[in-house]
């Protein structure tokens, strides 16, 4: 093989290594994925997750300004650490999944602040109330899967999150907080 076409094979496995590399997260592997918890109740440390979640996305790590992401948390699907917790926290007055079985959350803008970091700002919704949020989030490659985490502190208070003899926080601290790490998939 003559030089000029080996430099021409050679780019041309170049172009198709960084086109590989452009194509953005568009699905989420849930068996790879977590959303949890963390706050204090009477002064002791305790941890949570959710079974179920969902996702949206659209994320190019290298074109962060033009991604899109939106999640959706089952909230009927939380593990608080036993079934007595668990049956408590979706009643009224905390998650009242009754009547708003889910949060969600939209991203505006996602901005690069940092090789693979990036700074997230959206709207949070849970039990119908919707506060602005801004977080870090850090991106990993993984083979063809890319790992997206991160976590914010929710003041439960914002939310209604623990109502009538929860309002106050001498027994569950008002600062939740939550953390995720999400593997998603390159688009096909």
């Amino acid at each position: 093989m003559n030089t000029v076409l080996k430099k021409f094979v050679a780019l041309s496995a170049l172009a198709v290594a960084m086109q590989a590399d452009a194509a953005p997260y568009q699905s989420i592997v849930p068996a790879k994925s977590s959303v949890t918890f963390s706050y204090k109740q009477m002064g002791v440390a305790m941890d949570g997750r959710f079974k179920r979640f969902a996702a949206k996305v659209n994320f190019d790590p290298a074109k962060a300004d033009q991604a899109k992401a939106s999640f959706e948390v089952d909230l009927a699907s939380v593990d608080a650490g036993s079934s007595e917790a668990d049956d408590e926290v979706v009643t009224k007055s905390w998650f009242n999944a009754a009547a708003f079985p889910k949060a969600s959350f939209v991203a505006k803008q996602i901005k690069q602040t940092a090789p693979n970091q990036y700074e997230v700002l959206g709207t949070l919704s849970i039990k119908g109330l919707t506060r602005e949020v801004k977080f870090q989030m850090k991106h990993a490659a993984q083979g063809k899967d890319g790992v997206l985490t991160g976590g914010f502190t929710l003041k439960r208070g914002d939310y209604s999150i623990g109502e009538g003899m929860w309002a106050k926080f001498d027994v569950v601290a008002n600062d939740i907080q939550v953390n995720f790490s999400i593997t998603a998939q390159l688009s096909q």
